[in-house]
């Protein structure tokens, strides 16, 4: 069975066949209307719809106002994004360690590397387990720091009444082709504070002071440039795909959760296979299923399951041993749960669509696997 599969159906192919008989494809009413009901979905008081993620992430750190050099610490646990869009938006990614047990950034180490040229705290909700936010929040307030939260995997996700966005300055979504919540490509930024907002709606569109929707009213408008800006906009096609699943994550969410207490059950039964723990008081988004095995049998594991018709990937190898970031940014702290964490990781497959008897035979060949690769 594959890895993921999408749960599009007729209502994303009816929003853009509406897009496609419409004026506008492109930045429009579709994307206005999204931002809306994603704002009203998280409980935020703005959202700024982008490309992607990443884009989400670099704009976010501008509008927020990190300057050339400021460095912001944040987890090798990761994609590697998460580090590009801070080094695209003139930051030095600090990577410090992940708590054992959750793979999450380990509060008590991000204070620990605080210094005077720290400007910014970026945790990533790793699988769709949130982070401590109550503490990162806190540290944040303490020294001054800017908390952007890397919410890709946890658009659903929930800690101790907080949820994405709740309490960080800006947090960022991905609608990649293999989230949750999906456009094929696209993204998001939710924030508490307008004037970032409005900044960020300028950065995304080339810092130009009007859409194309917006000066169109029948008679030309002109624009000015009012800052440097990227092509980061979102089209109204894609705003239109994500319109109809709002209301369908709760159901989706559920199902996927019956599916992770099969996974549990079945992974708690075998030797030599961990798995992440989800904190008390948590609803995870259960973005990805991710397992930990002896990291020699890690590759032997992904072949096993492989051959046997199941679909698997690694979320994450730790990204500072990359070879890029390996060459060009400078490691300063002891990384070896995220690297022992990396070195372990394998995931299975994890979607609504899953059948029950696709996750038994995923458990029964993860069980063979543990026998015999």
């Amino acid at each position: 069975m594959e890895f993921y599969r999408h749960s599009l159906g007729a209502d994303e192919k009816g929003a853009v066949a509406r897009v496609l008989d419409s004026l506008f494809l492109t930045t429009g009413e579709e994307v206005y209307a999204f931002e809306r009901e994603f704002a009203e979905y998280l409980g935020a008081p703005d959202v700024v719809a982008v490309s992607s993620c990443t884009a989400a992430e670099q704009l976010a750190f501008l509008a927020l106002g990190l300057r050339p050099g400021d460095e912001v610490i944040t987890t090798p646990l990761t994609f590697i994004a998460t580090a590009t869009a801070i080094l695209h938006a003139g930051g030095v990614p600090v990577f410090v360690d992940v708590e054992p047990s959750t793979g999450n950034l380990d509060p008590e180490r991000v204070e620990a590397a605080i210094t005077s040229r720290t400007r910014a705290i970026a945790p990533v909700h790793l699988y769709g387990t949130m982070c401590d936010m109550v503490a990162l929040r806190e540290l944040a307030d303490r020294f001054g720091l800017l908390l952007v939260e890397d919410a890709a995997h946890c658009v659903e996700g929930e800690r101790n009444g907080v949820r994405p966005a709740g309490l960080g300055d800006a947090a960022c979504f991905s609608f990649y082709a293999t989230k949750t919540l999906t456009s094929g490509e696209g993204g998001a930024v939710a924030v508490r504070d307008p004037a970032v907002a409005e900044r960020l709606r300028t950065l995304r569109l080339h810092g130009m002071s009007k859409s194309a929707a917006d000066r169109y009213h029948g008679l030309y408008q002109h624009w000015d440039m009012i800052e440097l800006g990227w092509k980061f906009n979102m089209s109204n096609i894609q705003g239109a795909m994500l319109r109809p699943q709002l209301g369908r994550l709760g159901d989706r969410l559920r199902r996927r959760e019956e599916i992770a207490r099969k996974y549990d059950a079945a992974i708690d039964a075998l030797d030599g296979v961990d798995r992440p723990v989800v904190p008390p008081a948590t609803r995870p988004a259960r973005h990805l299923y991710t397992i930990w095995v002896e990291p020699d049998r890690r590759d032997s594991y992904l072949s096993y399951l492989g051959r046997n018709g199941v679909g698997t990937a690694v979320n994450y190898r730790a990204i500072h041993e990359l070879r890029w970031l390996r060459e060009n940014i400078k490691v300063e702290h002891d990384l070896a749960n995220a690297e022992t964490i990396g070195a372990r990781t394998l995931s299975l497959p994890l979607y609504d669509g899953l059948r029950d008897d696709e996750a038994s035979r995923v458990c029964d060949v993860v069980a063979a696997a543990a026998r015999e690769a």
